[in-house]
């Protein structure tokens, strides 16, 4: 497939040429390691060779690629935290995160396709799962070969997890697992899903879910104006037949799914942050080659205060997220400083989105350049893995000691 975009001289269209450069105005890129830097120049290649030339039709035709999870698992885009004895790529959480954030700059929904794969499917049965457990899963999770997705939020329990109503009975030599989930990302093309399900004692555990589980059916969430490109889906559990060696054993309560949100959030606030960065990038050349006037419009005071307050977000959102990575490699990071982060790198995406909307007209609004695209998938990530004012009160209850949720 060819994608052109438009000269903004003469309208008529090129051949399309990924061109991103990533702002870095505070040398940030000196605190990063020689690894570092060659993990995400991989995954900046890659993303420009797999995904820019072929996303704007993807979303076009709400078509999710299903040939990019082997494609993920090959570049190592797959759990790269989880030990390399696992499948895993055994690197830090900076690395992580530059990978995330590559792959957000291409597109959201592609990155929602791997944080969840390593986040909240990988990680939980690393973490919480027994060693058969993980050799069974995690290398043809890693691999690609098999694709998961996380069950947690249901039609009327989304912010409230702890409310949910899927639960399981001891049936003998198995488990027998009702109820449904909602908005689960990847569940149309899942051969694996890790459930949260409450026990008859009203405690909450995870079980692996296989495809072919008979009463387990994963209906497609259809007529998206967001994450276009990424498969939606429910997750129904009719009377399922959960063998109990699926139950992750190690942890247990509504602490080992919130510890799965975390890191999930984590990359997160990468990843929105590289969507920030393309729309910057794109606003800038943009205003560099559209002459109105008799001058490039970013010649004009209006348009390079866009681009200032643009670039000052991106580095300041930078610093947050580094520094959060470094905590994280030191087990230090904390719930609330996660929640900053995801909801600072989100809110100034949408901003600096909206922004670069603007400075495009109406080109802005059309599939030839990146930025609508961008903004309505990040009105989707402003909401998951925790909305903007649940984050805000999760700060609120870190400074005052008082839940407002509860």
């Amino acid at each position: 497939m060819s994608v052109h975009t438009p000269d903004a001289h003469t309208g008529q269209k090129r051949p399309f040429t990924d061109q991103f450069e990533a702002p870095d105005f505070y040398t940030i890129d000196d605190l990063l390691s020689e690894e570092h830097k060659l993990v995400r120049s991989a995954m900046r290649a890659f993303v420009k060779q797999e995904i820019s030339p072929y996303i704007e039709d993807w979303a076009q035709r709400a078509h999710f690629p299903y040939e990019m999870v082997r494609k993920f698992g090959d570049v190592g885009a797959f759990g790269p935290t989880i030990p390399q004895e696992y499948g895993g790529g055994g690197m830090d959480y900076i690395s992580y995160g530059l990978i995330m954030q590559e792959i957000e700059r291409g597109d959201s929904g592609m990155r929602s396709t791997a944080s969840v794969q390593g986040s909240l499917v990988m990680y939980p049965i690393y973490k919480f799962g027994n060693e058969a457990q993980r050799k069974k899963y995690l290398p043809k999770l890693a691999s690609g070969e098999w694709l998961g997705c996380f069950g947690l939020t249901e039609p009327n329990h989304g912010s409230n997890p702890g409310g949910m109503l899927t639960n399981f009975k001891d049936a003998g030599d198995h488990y027998l697992l009702n109820g449904s989930k909602m908005w689960i990302s990847n569940a149309p093309h899942a051969d694996v899903a890790v459930v949260w399900a409450k026990d008859e004692n009203g405690r909450i555990h995870g079980l692996i879910v296989e495809r072919g589980m008979e009463g387990f059916s994963t209906p497609t969430t259809h007529n998206k104006w967001s994450l276009r490109a990424s498969a939606t889906g429910e997750l129904v559990f009719q009377d399922v037949k959960v063998p109990k060696e699926n139950l992750l054993p190690n942890k247990s309560g509504l602490g080992a799914p919130l510890m799965c949100l975390d890191s999930a959030r984590y990359g997160i606030s990468w990843g929105a942050l590289g969507a920030a960065m393309d729309c910057y990038d794109t606003a800038r050349r943009y205003s560099l080659e559209r002459v109105q006037f008799d001058r490039p419009i970013g010649g004009f005071q209006l348009q390079q205060k866009k681009l200032a307050e643009m670039l000052t977000e991106i580095t300041k959102a930078q610093l947050v997220c580094w520094r959060l990575g470094t905590l994280f490699n030191e087990g230090k990071a904390t719930t609330a400083q996660i929640s900053l982060a995801k909801r600072n790198s989100v809110e100034i995406a949408l901003n600096i989105a909206r922004e670069a909307r603007q400075m495009l007209g109406g080109m802005g609004i059309t599939g030839e350049y990146p930025i609508m695209r961008h903004m309505a998938n990040l009105e989707s990530v402003v909401t998951y893995e925790g909305t903007h004012d649940i984050h805000l009160l999760i700060l609120g209850h870190e400074i005052t000691g008082i839940p407002a949720f509860k």
